[in-house]
């Protein structure tokens, strides 16, 4: 019968084991001592790919000395899987000395058939007493590692806010540009409809106080009044319509017409100075005129919009600043964010009031991480309430400190999950909605910046409170 593999591997001799922790990256400087101990307490396994190491949601039991293959962590946060994290040929990985024992964000899965010795996790104490090299050596790794999972993190969760950021900024420039494009197309006509009715007026040779009656109705034109009710301007403009019917003039201008603050009586007025065919090219012209002021005027309005959505944008993001801290205005980063978020709340019905003093004390921060904060946190809320709940975002200055606070109606956190919001990967969100890396993000940004957060939840009401350090 062939060897099995367990077999073949517990033929290994000692000294292949010796030899090959000698020529270990991490640990191939420990002394001889050192390597026979692992020899003596550690087995050599031989993981084929597909193997899971350890499962998502387990503790790690295990310390791992890897010689050759490659193991990792893949996830995927809502935009594909990617790797975590991963452990080649001279690699070490497992649980460490002194840490805090956990599970894995995701299976840790052997992706190339790996050779690892596995030292059990009830070895380690004695490990760091009889092993201090490589005990110190494997913190170095551990702290490392920490490092590097937390640079994948705030990566990650920017690149989320990034997608949030571009799907918000898609959705709020959509309604303006669609506005913009649609005027400039009417625009051309109504050009187009004033140039050949000003080209029948000249023709008419009308006289100057003519010209003056139709200059003082194309003004009344455009003294706009209250927008009406929709009953009451299909009224107003049927009875635009049966005037012109009645005047042997264009029915055409009944509907540019109605949107104008012009009466009966000053189209009255106009009849009894101007008739026939001039009377026609008189209320072409003037209809076509006001129609173009009001299409410019809507596409200044819709221009503006854009522009000031491109402006929170930029804002937002301190796209032209360095990550570098400098003094940063609350009150406008609050103020960028929520016009970020626009779209969003109004999809929901969600009414955020902002109470910020505008001479709030700046803080010294780097903006655009201090806005990802506010964007994590106000985003959560929105989620959090029902349609057409209420958000509300305050802020104030407590002796050196500046103190936001975030507050929602929602149903409010669970008691026994409150200590648990903050950590990596927790989420109580529903699957794909959530990646549980939001409010941990917010944590280590806020530690960046000596800040502090903490969190007050009751059935009804959630207020989250940021304090900063106000800059000096």
């Amino acid at each position: 019968m062939a060897e099995t593999t367990e077999e073949k591997l517990e033929a290994t001799t000692k000294e292949n084991l010796m030899s090959l922790l000698a020529h270990h990256k991490s640990v191939g400087t420990a002394p001889v001592s050192e390597h026979e101990w692992l020899a003596a307490h550690g087995t050599l396994h031989k993981y084929n790919a597909g193997d899971v190491v350890t499962a998502k949601g387990e503790q790690a039991k295990k310390l791992l000395v890897v010689f050759s293959g490659n193991i990792a962590i893949r996830i995927d946060r809502g935009a594909g899987s990617h790797k975590l994290f991963e452990w080649n040929g001279g690699d070490v990985g497992g649980v460490m000395p002194y840490s805090r024992v956990g599970s894995p964000p995701n299976d840790v899965v052997v992706e190339e058939a790996a050779d690892v010795l596995v030292v059990p996790r009830d070895m380690l104490p004695e490990m760091i007493r009889e092993c201090p090299v490589i005990t110190a050596k494997l913190v170095h790794a551990m702290v490392d590692r920490a490092r590097q999972f937390t640079a994948s993190d705030l990566r990650d969760e920017k690149l989320i806010s990034l997608g949030k950021l571009a799907a918000g900024l898609a959705h709020e420039l959509n309604n303006p540009a669609s506005a913009v494009m649609r005027s400039a197309k009417t625009l051309t006509e109504a050009v187009r409809s004033a140039e050949e009715a000003g080209r029948q007026l000249a023709a008419a040779h009308l006289s100057a106080a003519q010209f003056a009656c139709i200059e003082s109705t194309r003004t009344a034109c455009g003294a706009r009044q209250a927008p009406l009710s929709a009953m009451a301007r299909a009224d107003h403009e049927d009875e635009i319509a049966d005037w012109l019917a009645d005047h042997g003039a264009d029915e055409d201008c009944a509907l540019p017409l109605a949107d104008t603050g012009v009466t009966l009586a000053a189209l009255d007025t106009l009849a009894a100075n101007i008739s026939g065919t001039s009377l026609d090219a008189s209320l072409r012209w003037i209809s076509a005129s006001c129609l173009v002021r009001a299409l410019t005027s809507e596409i200044e309005t819709a221009s503006s919009r854009m522009y000031n959505l491109v402006a929170a944008v930029k804002g937002f993001s301190y796209m032209d600043h360095a990550p570098t801290p400098e003094p940063v205005n609350i009150h406008r980063g609050i103020a960028d964010t929520l016009t970020v978020l626009g779209a969003k709340t109004r999809a929901k019905s969600v009414e955020v009031a902002m109470d910020i003093p505008e001479d709030l004390p700046h803080v010294h921060a780097v903006g655009a991480e201090l806005n990802q904060i506010w964007m994590n946190l106000i985003d959560n809320a929105v989620d959090a309430v029902a349609v057409g709940g209420h958000v509300a975002v305050t802020a104030g200055a407590e002796r050196d400190s500046v103190i936001v606070k975030i507050t929602d109606d929602g149903p409010g956190i669970p008691k026994e999950i409150q200590g648990r919001i903050f950590d990596p990967f927790f989420t109580t969100k529903g699957v794909g909605k959530g990646t549980g890396l939001g409010l941990d993000v917010v944590r280590r940004l806020l530690q960046r910046h000596e800040g502090e957060i903490e969190v007050d939840s009751e059935p009804g009401r959630t207020e989250f409170q940021v304090r900063l350090p106000a800059a000096k």
